[in-house]
């Protein structure tokens, strides 16, 4: 189930929302009505943003090996081609 609060508990009511969070619930905060933060735990962050880290050591290991560099056009040229589904990339 979706915790919301508003971000006014994140100051009144610190020890609940840390409760929560620390049980491994995310808390999804609002302001004036509206989706505002998340408040995760730091091992919750860790694990959402181990991936990426992974693959921006990997890319700095990969650009350290060679003096090879792409402008940002051939970049996201290649991303968009891997991206695409194989019956629009043939009718490029």
């Amino acid at each position: 189930m979706l915790r919301i609060h508003p971000v006014s508990d994140l100051r009144n009511k610190f020890p609940q929302i840390e409760a929560l969070v620390q049980g491994g619930e995310p808390v999804f905060l609002t302001k004036n009505g509206h989706g505002s933060m998340v408040v995760l735990s730091l091992e919750d962050y860790a694990q959402l943003t181990e991936s990426v880290e992974s693959k921006l050591d990997e890319a700095d290991r990969a650009a350290a090996a060679t003096t090879e560099r792409s402008t940002h056009r051939e970049v996201f040229s290649r991303a968009r081609r891997r991206l695409q589904p194989e019956e629009l990339a043939d009718d490029a």
